[in-house]
């Protein structure tokens, strides 16, 4: 598959904003769906070496670009004391299940790829370990949400149409209103990234820019 960096630190503010305008052209805006930063939980997903190495295979070129607006939404939800959730991506032989089959190579705990990036501060929140796609699946994730009384939940990370998008799916099954960052997800070309996010803007998750979640 051809990778491409759509978004870089020079035009990621501008491109992201031209595809939520085209989203709301469709009409799939939800803006009936009103962010309350009191019932959210940010999902940090996946920032992990193995996706923001240039050295690995699964490099992601538009991945750099976002790290700066996941900050910005960390230090955001410390500042107003809201839970954030890290997820770690790995697994083995005995847990891989059809991903194993599906990419053949297994992302294991002790390789050091599978680490969160040294820009990410994950001492402000929990790191969840996670197997599959889905950050719920087979975690403590949904239990801790609703120990904290959470009714949304913010997703950022990558990949955009992977981990990104199977979590705010399954997140919107369990009853969370879901907002769906534009500029704070990356994945390996425009058109997967635009996909999903009319995807999921149609039955899912509110699109949004990370700007728009930062108090004023």
């Amino acid at each position: 598959m051809e990778k491409k960096a759509f978004f870089t630190a020079n035009t990621i503010e501008r491109k992201s904003r031209r595809m939520l305008e085209s989203i709301c052209a469709l009409g799939l805006s939800h803006a009936n769906i009103k962010y309350n930063s009191k019932k959210a939980a940010l999902l940090v997903l996946d920032m992990q070496k193995y996706f923001f190495s240039i050295e690995s295979h699964a490099f992601i070129p538009s991945a750099p670009a976002i790290i700066s607006n996941v900050q910005s939404l960390i230090e955001a939800f410390t500042a107003q004391k809201q839970p954030i959730y890290f997820s770690r991506h790995s697994n083995n032989h005995e847990t891989a299940g059809m991903m194993a089959v599906w990419w053949k190579e297994l992302l294991e705990i002790n390789s050091d790829m599978s680490s969160l990036i040294d820009e990410i501060d994950s001492t402000k929140g929990t790191i969840i370990h996670k197997e599959r796609y889905d950050a719920f699946w087979e975690t403590s994730l949904d239990k801790l949400l609703q120990q904290d009384h959470i009714e949304q939940v913010v997703i950022c990370g990558v990949m955009t149409h992977l981990c990104c998008e199977t979590t705010a799916r399954s997140a919107f099954v369990q009853d969370y209103e879901v907002f769906f960052t534009v500029d704070g997800t990356a994945t390996y070309s425009e058109r997967l990234h635009m996909a999903a996010l009319i995807t999921l803007a149609h039955g899912f998750a509110r699109p949004v820019l990370c700007q728009e979640l930062l108090p004023a």
